[in-house]
């Protein structure tokens, strides 16, 4: 086994299968991505990781979305909780800014004959400048908040598709042979669906579960908060059946980073952590975020009325 994953960590890309043509059909692009050099990368990376520690597939699956999620997505996670504290924390100065901004952009329009609508004008470019000045003394533009699912999306379907590869044979049929008896309790096929819907189903509520801990996280959201809270609530559902007609190994993949996922999301709400992590404390941090978040929960899930 070990021999087989060396031999084939030292493959080139181009060697795991042919290229698409570049007419191709209508699954021509999934098939070039699934042949890709990050998806054969990551094939290795499983290769290695379950040839080394000597681990049943469904283990070294496990395993290995725990390590991508603590080693990759959980220190971006703590860049962007800094990122959004201190975006928080500028917020009052803002508000000062803002306000006398107005008033010497009144007492300038008196002066200079301007319309309401010229006015509003200047305010809101001046507006715009000072808060870009502050962003960039304090180093947390907006943007830059954005940077975990820039990295995560990539990373999540490079690996689902190298998990796949790995199911069809397209990473070779000795992997293949492997996953159909690499499995565990229900699922010992690693390269058939879960007809039993455990898999799906559990995913599904961890997903949930998840949405509603961000959605629980401010109890006034905006209107576009809101769409997307639904957005992503849609989107957990919609995964359930998608997960029952992958190969198990790939809805086991998705379950086990969700629920390490969910794990880091519930250990970054925690002050000593959030400190150990250099996030700036915020008027909004709780020192007791868990009680907080059931009973959070416990008001808005409550059928008493």
């Amino acid at each position: 086994m070990w021999r087989l994953a060396r031999a084939r960590r030292w493959a080139p890309p181009a060697a795991a299968a042919p290229r698409a043509a570049a007419s191709g059909g209508p699954g021509a692009w999934y098939e070039s991505a699934a042949r890709s050099a990050p998806v054969h990368w990551a094939e290795q990376a499983f290769l290695s990781l379950q040839a080394a520690g000597e681990l049943p597939w469904w283990a070294a699956i496990a395993c290995g979305a725990a390590l991508l999620r603590t080693a990759v997505t959980l220190p971006l996670a703590a860049h962007q909780g800094r990122l959004l504290a201190k975006l928080e924390n500028l917020q009052p100065e803002i508000k000062s800014l803002a306000q006398r901004l107005r008033y010497e952009v009144s007492a300038r329009g008196k002066q200079m004959g301007w319309s309401e609508k010229v006015a509003r004008l200047h305010f809101q470019r001046n507006l715009r400048r000072l808060i870009a000045e502050l962003y960039v003394r304090d180093n947390c533009h907006p943007f830059k908040a954005t940077l975990l699912p820039w990295v995560q999306v990539p990373m999540w379907l490079c690996v689902s598709l190298a998990l796949r590869n790995c199911s069809v044979g397209a990473a070779g049929p000795e992997v293949k042979e492997q996953l159909s008896a690499g499995g565990t309790l229900w699922f010992p096929d690693l390269t058939a669906p879960d007809s039993s819907w455990i898999l799906p189903v559990s995913l599904g509520l961890v997903n949930l579960l998840l949405v509603e801990i961000f959605a629980s996280q401010r109890m006034e959201a905006s209107r576009l908060q809101k769409l997307a809270t639904n957005f992503f609530r849609v989107v957990s559902v919609v995964m359930v059946p998608v997960a029952a007609t992958v190969p198990s190994s790939m809805a086991l993949y998705w379950l086990s980073s969700s629920l390490v996922g969910l794990s880091h999301n519930l250990l970054l709400r925690s002050p000593p952590v959030r400190r150990l992590c250099l996030i700036p404390r915020t008027k909004s941090e709780s020192d007791t975020p868990y009680r907080d978040l059931l009973a959070a929960w416990a008001a808005k899930y409550s059928f008493r009325r």
